[in-house]
């Protein structure tokens, strides 16, 4: 059985860092569920802000990692829980993003959809291209096309 239940963003964060193929763990966030199994962590999802800034109307949240360790429905369960935390905070839209090679099986059975394919491109844009230290900036995963997932009230 699957149990639910808060954890700390740092908490998070660890697991995101043994488990997740891409991704480092997140500078900030608003809150994160963790799952368990017979006492044991197997997964986690993180929600916090969206990163693109014409997204932040403050009523979206963004599912900004979600990492199991390949327990079956984990990673459903938690985008589940997720929306349903953000519901009775007043979030009226969640939105994530995911690989375009990645099928996002656990997001269409949370009850997602699939709204846009994203082009990759990295955060060079705005004073970002002209910070004269080397390595000042280093961008935080590769940079390929995303899928932009959402769920709305």
């Amino acid at each position: 059985m699957i149990e639910l239940r808060p954890v700390s963003i740092r908490q998070a964060n660890a697991l995101v860092s043994r488990w997740h193929r891409h991704h480092k763990p997140v500078h900030g966030a608003r809150f994160a569920i963790g799952a368990f199994v017979a006492g044991l962590s197997v997964g986690a999802v993180i929600v916090g802000r969206p990163v693109a800034p014409g997204l932040d109307d403050g009523l979206t949240f963004e599912v900004v990692r979600l990492v199991t360790d390949g327990t079956a429905h984990v990673a459903s369960r938690l985008l589940g829980a997720a929306w349903r935390a953000s519901k009775a905070m007043g979030v009226r839209r969640m939105v994530s993003y995911i690989r375009h090679d990645e099928k996002g099986t656990c997001y269409h059975a949370a009850g997602w959809r699939s709204v846009a394919v994203v082009d990759g491109r990295g955060w060079t844009t705005g004073n970002k291209t002209g910070r004269w230290l080397p390595g000042m900036y280093e961008p935080r995963s590769e940079i390929v096309d995303r899928v932009r997932w959402e769920i709305a009230a």
